[in-house]
């Protein structure tokens, strides 16, 4: 009797492969990477037996009975396949028991013979164990992108990859800015870099994008952009390492500002921080930056030191003034749409302690305050970074008395002087009459708290523009603008120039700032009524301030969503765009990074 051949590219079942010798007795019991290798070598031996390579290998289901056991050894598997060229369809199920008892993990899959005829069934050089009446066996030779099944991803990190459909999913995917409804294919939240590598490589095997994401206070711009794509939150990546005689600092992926700056302080050291504690020191620190202390050290991104990140085809690299020197160029003012970043060694600043604090008056001084800070910022020191806004607070008992449905205006910032000469800077704004001041000499952490950014993730809404230096005009028309009845909460002038404005010889893509203030607006959303309100009210004051608006933009507070293509190329020097844009093409020709802010 002759069998019939195989269909070309049919796939073809290659039995079940465990760690037990000829006699059916355990090789390695209860020692997971071992039995892992073993059952891939007889897994290869059944594709040797039947005329077929390591590459023919289509698919691989990983069953265990244990997950935690199996996820932190698969790396046992993704390295042999690295060594033979191997990229198969890899999925890990979870059974209640395989026999015989003790075995930790089976393997099995299929193949797919590339051209011409193949036997019906591989050989068998391994012993095979018997079929667990609680699992089923399917096999794929591709993902089918019609349907797609991105169960594969549950091997790469078991246990922290969420699909739809599951509460855990639901939880993941939401972003600090609760106003965005992210819903992407999956959801990981990985712990370790080889859990990010191993996603990295698994989400490109499946055609998917992968959208890297920390907190997501800057989550807008994917807003309905997710359907195809890994969003891979990296809150759960973190910690940080100081070096005060170096004053540097290692920061790893998904690490928020506030341990960063306790860290820090212990060796009477801080860092550019931003103006909330909780937001990821990688996005902001590589879209550029903007903190109290900038317009003497310019914004953060030039304090970098080096970044490690996993490339769109999953390497770890690691890119600075020496290594990988194009790439660490680009990755400052591109970040995630180079690749997932895993880490950055920053430069530490050597302020212990700073003068800094607010001044708070009723908005019924609108007029005179934005007046008198708009000429008062035109001849400071560099030593001097303000911002100024007009806020309306809802009459709510979480806020404190002074807050609580008031309209007031905000002068806040930091003075790096010394408290004598810091109190005669501040000196003009104090003869304004202020009703509350808390400048004064504080601990460098306790900058963290001056701006009063809210405390929790929040629904909101921005928009924000560059402007030169106002003139009475200018300020009358931001006073008026800042008080028309609207869905803000706030509208904000941040004091930039100085060392903002200037681009140091070792700067990357992004390395300086144009104008002189930045205008922002933010509104709280929780409905998307609400989130349209704030659009057009943002609108409305972005259009009242145009005639002293300048060619630029703040990557740091571009959250708008729906973004067009090149929407970003104004916040880049001459040239620079097209140089990102080529290192990206180089990078990531699959496109397979989603950053939030798309750059190049």
């Amino acid at each position: 009797m002759t069998s019939t051949p195989t269909p070309t590219g049919s796939p073809i079942p290659l039995p079940p492969q465990a760690s037990l010798d000829g006699h059916g007795r355990h090789l390695h019991e209860d020692d997971p990477a071992p039995q892992l290798a073993l059952s891939l070598a007889g897994i290869e031996g059944c594709l040797a037996a039947a005329g077929l390579g390591p590459d023919d290998l289509a698919s691989l289901r990983v069953t265990t009975v244990d997950h935690d056991r199996i996820g932190p050894v698969l790396d046992v598997l993704t390295e042999r396949f690295a060594q033979t060229g191997a990229r198969p369809l890899l999925t890990v199920e979870q059974v209640e028991q395989l026999t015989p008892p003790g075995l930790l993990v089976r393997l099995d899959g299929t193949a797919c013979r590339p051209t011409g005829p193949a036997p019906t069934t591989p050989g068998t050089p391994g012993p095979l164990t018997r079929e667990n009446p609680m699992t089923t066996t399917t096999h794929r030779t591709e993902p089918d992108h019609t349907a797609p099944d991105h169960t594969a991803l549950l091997g790469a990190a078991p246990g922290r990859v969420h699909l739809p459909g599951t509460p855990e999913y639901d939880a993941a995917r939401v972003p600090w800015n609760l106003a965005v409804d992210q819903r992407p294919a999956a959801v990981a939240t990985p712990h370790t870099v080889e859990e990010v590598v191993a996603l990295v490589r698994t989400a490109r095997r499946l055609g998917l994008r992968v959208a890297p994401q920390s907190t997501g206070h800057g989550a807008a711009p994917l807003q309905g952009r997710l359907a195809g794509s890994l969003l891979l939150r990296m809150h759960e990546l973190t910690g940080v390492q100081v070096d005060g005689a170096a004053r540097t600092a290692r920061v790893v992926g998904g690490t928020t500002w506030a341990p960063v700056v306790r860290a820090a302080a212990e060796h009477g050291l801080t860092a550019a921080h931003g103006s909330a504690p909780d937001v990821g020191v990688v996005g902001y620190t590589l879209s550029g930056g903007m903190s109290f202390y900038g317009r003497q050290h310019g914004l953060a991104v030039n304090h970098v030191r080096a970044v490690e990140l996993v490339t769109p085809d999953g390497r770890l690299v690691r890119c600075s003034a020496t290594e990988e020197t194009e790439l660490f160029w680009a990755v400052r003012g591109a970040g995630g749409n180079l690749g997932v970043v895993v880490a950055l060694e920053i430069d530490l600043l050597p302020h212990p302690d700073v003068h800094a604090g607010m001044l708070l008056w009723d908005a019924s001084a609108t007029d005179r305050v934005v007046s008198g800070w708009a000429r008062w910022v035109q001849g400071l020191p560099e030593s001097v970074t303000t911002s100024l806004r007009v806020m309306h607070f809802p009459p709510i008992p979480e806020l404190p008395p002074f807050l609580s449905g008031r309209d007031v205006v905000v002068i806040d910032g930091a003075v790096l002087e010394g408290d004598a000469e810091a109190s005669r800077l501040l000196s003009p704004l104090r003869d304004l009459a202020p009703e509350l001041d808390t400048f004064g000499r504080v601990p460098a952490p306790a900058l963290l708290d001056v701006h009063m950014d809210p405390p929790a993730p929040t629904p909101a809404g921005t928009a924000h523009a560059v402007l030169r230096h106002l003139d009475v005009a200018g300020a009358a028309a931001f006073a008026r603008a800042s008080l028309e009845p609207s869905g803000l909460m706030f509208t904000e002038l941040r004091h930039v120039g100085g060392a903002f404005g200037r681009a140091p010889e070792s700067a990357g893509a992004l390395g300086s700032l144009a104008g002189d203030l930045v205008l922002h607006c933010v509104g709280v959303a929780p409905t998307p009524e609400a989130f349209a309100a704030v659009q057009r009210d943002s609108a409305a004051v972005l259009a009242a301030m145009r005639p002293w608006g300048v060619a630029g933009r703040s990557l740091t507070f571009t959250d708008e969503p729906g973004p067009q293509p090149g929407a970003c190329a104004d916040a880049f020097g001459a040239g620079a765009w097209a140089r990102v844009a080529e290192v990206r093409r180089s990078v990531d020709p699959g496109g397979v990074m989603q950053a939030s802010v798309e750059v190049g």
